[in-house]
């Protein structure tokens, strides 16, 4: 029964609740958010760990004239309740629905659009500094994790603000329980006093007086950075210009409020440090955090989950998984493997490599262009690294992967998990764009498994390859592909014909060539169609011998990719064939029609991946239907 929650439709709703009402709207919201999650699947336990917090900053704050801007937003549900999306609930992240993500088309609460970490900070900074342009008396509050705080670009972003006088406020959750300890009645009391207007005017008129006299001014400034530093550890923060208040209990309402609203009368750059409790309130999530990070959907008393009844008696491989066996085997042969990841072990399959080989195992946290950088210095000196990285957040890394890995030529060897269409986590994780990014850069061979055994075989052939590879595969089961023991490199740059077409007549005659995991498509429009079906393997090099005989005996070639179209491994086909036909030695020279299919040039919403293949026409019907509408 949620009687208080359901009358709340907006934050000025909210405000109008005397404040000993907040701790039943507190329960309340915790429990709708376990039994819609439950029904949906999503992100629980980050979003269970700010119940307290989200209601007190909207409660304080005047929303949305005052800025809230999320980081990461996996933490967001509860906000998105709270500001008039409770009955959309039902539709988080499903085709049409809610996204599980700020969006500010989506509302205007929304601050900033986000998905990936470590933003908040700059951009309410540059929101604090527009209203302080326009003579606005507007707040903006920046909400961190502390995992986000793993990343330069929070640093940069701290550093810059410290220098100005923007009325920018920091809030760091920190649900790392290694300062849990510190919680308490004190510094709840000292955060109400540091936050305080007396200690402000008092510091401020401190200032004034001593500042005529600088080395009892640096005297005063070093003691009291020294007694913070007893009982806080906010010295750093105070170092790069803010006011540091805090650790306090982030699940304590009134501590909560009562710190916010002295924040609110303060000046400058301000850092609040809470300590929350990932899945607080639900006894599975707050047991196994990790678990209950994204979770499908569930059984709310139990936390089990609900595991669909399976057609199919054959359990299919994830090509995550296929990575994660592929690195133990491949360790157990060559010592100098070394697996990295940025905060990504779970999702990226690392588990067992780091339990059976933890001293080759380094998780550097959400830092994705440290880790390219890192990975090359070991390069640098014998080691053969492996950077285990999803493909949206290989993007983070971009000027690493080309300054320090590739211009270097150094051996490392990227696994790219996530690469295309991610279903419901949206355009902001899908892996859309490495293939276009990629294949311009020199030194770097680019393969695309078509199975999961073929993935296993290539990542060996990257692994064994002396310079920078990549191995892009998608989210999710592959084709029951049984996966071979035996690994076997795969010859640079060779692609192989699944299908020969038996049409006679050359002028009738289509080529499709298959890139990644579309070859199931393919192979069944290929069927359809009679159609030669060529599985690629390779984006960089292209098989120009390949091409070459195509060109001789086909009249359309079509490239199929779940990459954009703009850039991807079909254009690297129209480029090569070209090469090929300026320098043909046939008179007349060889001619052919093309079609390149890939996704279309925009982002692509949140689905059900399957559907999503289908909408821009990546499934066989699709490839058909688009070769039949030019030939």
């Amino acid at each position: 029964m949620t009687s208080l929650l359901n009358t709340i439709n907006s934050p000025l709703q909210l405000r109008e609740l005397d404040r000993k009402q907040l701790l039943q709207l507190a329960q309340e919201l915790r429990a709708f958010l376990v039994s819609s999650v439950a029904k949906t699947g999503g992100h629980l336990a980050s979003n269970l760990g700010v119940v307290e917090l989200t209601i007190a900053l909207h409660y304080v704050f005047n929303t949305p004239d005052d800025r809230l801007v999320w980081d990461v937003g996996h933490q967001t549900y509860p906000h998105k309740i709270l500001t008039g999306r409770r009955d959309k609930m039902e539709n988080l992240r499903k085709p049409q629905g809610i996204a599980g993500f700020p969006r500010r088309c989506e509302s205007e609460y929304d601050t900033f659009g986000t998905g990936h970490s470590s933003t908040s900070i700059s951009a309410a900074l540059g929101m604090a500094v527009a209203a302080q342009k326009a003579g606005i008396e507007r707040r903006a509050v920046a909400i961190i994790g502390d995992g986000a705080m793993t990343a330069g670009m929070a640093f940069e972003a701290l550093n810059n603000a410290g220098d100005m006088d923007a009325n920018l406020l920091v809030v760091l959750n920190d649900n790392d329980m290694s300062i849990s300890n510190n919680v308490g009645a004190l510094n709840n009391y000292l955060a109400k006093l540091l936050s305080s207007s007396f200690y402000g005017t008092v510091k401020k008129s401190g200032k004034k007086v001593l500042s005529a006299v600088p080395p009892m001014m640096e005297f005063a400034k070093r003691a009291e950075e020294h007694v913070k530093g007893m009982v806080t550890p906010g010295t750093l923060f105070e170092e790069f210009g803010f006011n540091y208040i805090g650790p306090i209990d982030g699940h304590d309402l009134d501590t909560l409020i009562d710190t916010l609203r002295n924040i609110k009368q303060l000046s400058g750059p301000q850092f609040l440090h809470i300590v929350t409790k990932k899945g607080k309130g639900f006894e599975p999530a707050e047991d196994n955090p990790n678990k209950f990070h994204g979770v499908g959907k569930f059984d709310p008393l139990s936390g089990r989950a609900i595991v669909g009844i399976v057609a199919d008696i054959q359990v299919k491989k994830t090509y995550t998984q296929v990575f994660g066996e592929w690195l133990v085997d491949m360790a157990a042969l060559d010592e100098r493997l070394i697996g990295i990841t940025p905060a990504m072990c779970d999702g990226s399959g690392l588990n067992a490599f780091a339990e059976k080989y933890p001293q080759r195992y380094f998780d550097v946290g959400i830092a994705e262009q440290h880790a390219l950088t890192f990975a090359a210095g070991m390069a640098c000196d014998g080691l053969k690294p492996v950077v285990a990285i999803y493909s949206t957040f290989l993007q983070r890394a971009y000027d690493q992967l080309i300054h320090d890995v590739a211009l270097q030529n150094l051996p490392v060897l990227l696994a790219i998990d996530r690469a295309g269409l991610v279903g419901a986590d949206g355009p902001t994780h899908a892996g859309s764009f490495d293939l276009s990014f990629l294949r311009c850069i020199p030194n770097i061979v680019i393969m695309a498994p078509s199975d999961e055994n073929e993935c296993r075989q290539m990542l060996y052939t990257g692994f064994q390859y002396n310079g920078v590879a990549a191995v892009r595969y998608p989210r999710g089961t592959g084709t029951g592909m049984p996966v071979e023991q035996k690994m076997q490199a795969i010859k640079i740059g060779e692609a192989e014909i699944k299908q020969l077409s038996t049409v006679t007549d050359k002028t009738q005659k289509i080529a499709i060539l298959s890139f990644g995991s579309m070859l199931t498509a393919c192979m069944e429009a290929g069927t359809q169609l009679n159609a030669t079906v060529v599985n690629m393997r390779f984006v960089k090099p292209i098989d120009q011998n390949m091409l070459e005989k195509l060109l001789n005996d086909h009249t359309l070639i079509v490239t199929v990719e779940e990459n954009c179209v703009m850039g991807g491994a079909g254009s690297a086909v129209m480029e090569a064939l070209q090469t090929i036909q300026n320098h043909s030695k046939l008179s007349p020279k060889p001619s052919v029609r093309t079609l390149c299919l890939g996704l279309p040039d925009y982002f692509i919403e949140h689905g059900v991946h399957e559907t999503m293949l289908a909408d821009c026409g990546l499934n066989a019907e699709g490839i058909v239907k688009a070769i039949h509408q030019i030939f």
